[in-house]
């Protein structure tokens, strides 16, 4: 089962695949430096304590982006992919 949403709402373990990066955010152009484009495959892996950001996997790298701007990363999840 797999459905549109954003990066925001991922949770450890999942996978997702990136969609679009909306144009308003500020950090565009930072999140295609770091590899957040169209077509890419991400896994969420921690969030924190304070449940204001979340760790994601990124083309290796691991990398955490506050929820209000992986609000704006359009994902397709894939809920049968969650591994504990």
């Amino acid at each position: 089962m797999n459905q549109i949403d954003s990066l925001c709402n991922m949770i450890p373990g999942e996978y997702a695949t990136i969609l679009n990066v909306d144009e308003c955010n500020n950090l565009r152009r930072r999140f295609f430096d770091i590899g957040l484009i169209r077509g890419t495959r991400v896994k969420c892996v921690a969030k924190s304590p304070g449940k204001d950001m979340k760790a994601f996997m990124i083309r290796g790298a691991v990398i955490a982006i506050r929820n209000t701007d992986s609000r704006t990363v359009s994902v397709r999840r894939e809920r049968d992919t969650v591994w504990d």
